[in-house]
């Protein structure tokens, strides 16, 4: 830890909760690639439900494959996301982070496990709501905890920086690992008395064992902060600006759902995406990665540097580059050019991320870190929710409509920031900056 922590120049204790995160992040992004393959394989019977129309007239909807895998991938982010403002507000009022990311790791990894007996539809569903209850309760708990370990405005980027740097490690690589888990079953385990695992099963022991590993990493070295505050009863989220028409924070929010949402247009089509580029599954891991594996790379020195520049400007590159980095995945056909544009969407997502978690850190007031930053994680997670469901329906329009509707939501959520969102730090604050720069 003593040598992390003199290379990031980062706080110990952000340095521990970042790699129990990375860890845990790991095994649950296992299940993106893997429930897609597992819900179209034999085990699970979905012929039932194919073809079928959900809803009335006008409104109704035929249930198609990529319709099938866009719920289940959705409703993890649906349940985390609209859950998260009151786990965050429920932590602000009890003043304590530890024991709601402790019981949201449990059934994170318990759910995870249990999928190796799930043979329905509507038991891969279940499990996957529990799952996005599960992180519901971890994520609001960690921001908050990364933001009250900050000593100032000067480290608060540089300590989201490194925190989601670690924790898409783990979220992205480990989709790359599990399809090489799932081709390499079935494993036979006789040896060490255990049963003859298949390729879905090894990947869903493995996303259980990473979950507790992450347990056991929180529960014996992390700890709230010392000066952690309990909110007061009148903690809320403000929608509407005090000299404008929203609110900095829920203007972020807004623009995290469609920065989420672009990101996971992909995540659906991944047969589709398969036959359109003539590649094999292995590129598409790859391919989905890239996001991940250029957050890793920008997202600690664009925090640093947005305690460094301010956070306005990282923010409104990101979303620039957001635009076309979504559209172009609707119109490239060859698996190279689609790994470049990916590794681009990611750029633009490091632009945004630690330096809109910072921002919301400068503008929370004492204990309301939860409350919120929850705005903030629970508009990423809807967003993620909101893309695979919106491209399993939109590509029946054509394969470029998903995309195109994604980099209209950049282009509208660039306005929104523009026009509503300051900037925090007064960069021309020399004692300031110098801190920064240490």
């Amino acid at each position: 830890m003593g040598l992390l922590s003199g290379v990031t120049d980062t706080d110990r204790r952000v340095i521990v909760l970042a790699l129990a995160r990375m860890v845990g992040a790991a095994g649950n992004s296992f299940l993106i690639v893997v429930l897609p393959l597992y819900i179209t394989s034999d085990v699970v019977d979905i012929e039932g439900l194919l073809g079928a129309e959900v809803g009335v007239g006008a409104a109704a909807v035929t249930l198609t494959e990529p319709l099938l895998i866009g719920i289940v991938l959705s409703l993890f982010g649906f349940l985390n996301s609209l859950s998260q403002p009151f786990t965050g507000r429920l932590s602000d009022r009890v003043g304590a982070r530890r024991p709601f990311v402790l019981a949201g790791i449990l059934l994170l990894g318990t759910a995870s496990g249990l999928y190796t007996v799930a043979t329905s539809y509507p038991a891969l569903v279940a499990l996957r709501a529990i799952q996005g209850l599960g992180a519901a309760l971890i994520i609001p708990a960690t921001v908050a905890l990364v933001n009250e370990y900050a000593a100032s405005d000067t480290d608060r980027g540089g300590n989201f920086g490194v925190y989601n740097t670690f924790r898409l490690i783990g979220f992205g690589f480990g989709p790359v690992v599990a399809g090489a888990v799932v081709e390499g079953g079935p494993y036979d385990l006789s040896a060490v008395g255990l049963p003859v695992l298949d390729g879905f099963d090894a990947a869903f022991v493995a996303a259980c064992a990473g979950a507790y590993l992450s347990f056991a990493l929180v529960f014996l070295l992390v700890h709230d902060a010392d000066d952690t505050a309990e909110a007061g009863d009148d903690v809320s989220i403000r929608v509407r600006g005090e000299d404008r028409l929203l609110d900095p924070v829920f203007t972020l929010g807004l623009a995290t759902v469609a920065m989420g949402a672009c990101i996971a247009l992909f995540a659906t089509l991944q047969n589709q995406v398969n036959v359109r580029l003539d590649q094999p599954p292995v590129w598409f891991g790859a391919q989905f990665a890239a996001v991940t594996i250029a957050n890793v790379i920008f997202q600690v020195p664009v925090g640093r540097a947005s305690d460094r520049i301010g956070r306005r400007p990282f923010l409104l590159a990101g979303f620039v580059l957001l635009i076309p980095t979504t559209f172009l995945q609707g119109v490239v056909t060859e698996p190279a050019l689609m790994m470049l544009v990916r590794l681009g969407q990611g750029v633009a997502v490091a632009c945004v991320f630690a330096p809109s978690l910072a921002l919301a850190g400068d503008l929370a007031r004492e204990g309301e870190s939860g409350t919120t930053l929850s705005v903030l994680t629970m508009g990423f997670g809807f967003g993620v929710a909101l893309g695979p469901l919106a491209s399993g329906w939109l590509y029946g329009f054509g394969f470029v409509v998903p995309f195109a509707v994604g980099a209209a939501a950049a282009a509208l959520a660039l306005v929104a920031v523009f026009t509503q969102v300051e900037e925090t730090l007064d960069v021309d604050d020399e004692p300031a900056a110098a801190a920064g720069a240490d």
